[in-house]
């Protein structure tokens, strides 16, 4: 007599963990395809690059969790792992330990500057979207605060933890290969990160409170299964 395995999933299981992870690879394909497509995921300003690829990151991260997040994330550090090698800026090297300009070349710290942020973009916002979404409940406050907290916090997590690692590690050389003092590096990279880095995140505050309201819906969540 044979007997069947106590370990078997249910069907319902199965089917949650299979749509699981075709919405995973539909986010890491949109990731990708922003990525190589030009000006779209990465839009280049003369000495560095604008993004807007943590959108899919924080998404999938309220969606499947901050694991499948942090995968995501890791997906989005293998993009500009990628660019910054074979379609280089002047800064590249604090993203590629395989691209150098004349003197100044990447290192071990390049691959933790390219992957930690965007890992973290895909963890950070969950918790402040679930944080923010408590408190709501108890406050009564605005319903859409929680997903423009989350797309704000994504977005500065992977600004401000790459702009400052740079200077940690990079600083005057990032500064001289920008074509400024290397004394003044801070306030440079200070300059980038009001350019470059509030604007993200009012862009990514607005589209994930309009993206968010459509796809957290909980019977958009139940007919995907997740």
């Amino acid at each position: 007599m044979t007997t069947k395995s106590n370990t078997a999933k249910p069907a319902g299981s199965m089917r949650g963990s299979t749509k699981r992870l075709a919405l995973l690879a539909l986010f890491s394909a949109l990731i990708i395809l922003m990525a190589f497509t030009p000006f779209l995921g990465y839009i280049p300003l003369g000495f560095t690059r604008a993004t807007i690829i943590h959108i899919p990151v924080i998404l999938g991260a309220l969606l499947l969790g901050p694991a499948d997040g942090a995968f995501l994330g890791f997906v989005f550090g293998l993009t500009s792992l990628i660019n910054n090698t074979v379609n280089p800026t002047a800064t590249s090297f604090v993203f590629s330990p395989f691209y150098s300009l004349g003197e100044f070349e990447g290192g071990w710290a390049s691959l933790l500057i390219c992957m930690l942020p965007r890992i973290l973009t895909g963890v950070v916002p969950y918790y402040v979207y679930r944080l923010i979404r408590k408190l709501n409940r108890k406050l009564r406050a605005n319903a859409v605060l929680p997903l423009a907290a989350a797309g704000v916090s994504g977005a500065l997590t992977n600004t401000l933890l790459v702009m400052n690692m740079i200077y940690l590690f990079f600083g005057k050389q990032y500064a001289a290969a920008s074509g400024e003092a290397a004394d003044a590096a801070y306030l440079f990279i200070l300059s980038i990160i009001g350019i470059n880095g509030v604007p993200e995140a009012i862009v990514a505050g607005i589209l994930m409170t309009l993206l968010g309201k459509v796809l957290l819906n909980e019977k958009v969540r139940a007919n995907i299964g997740v």
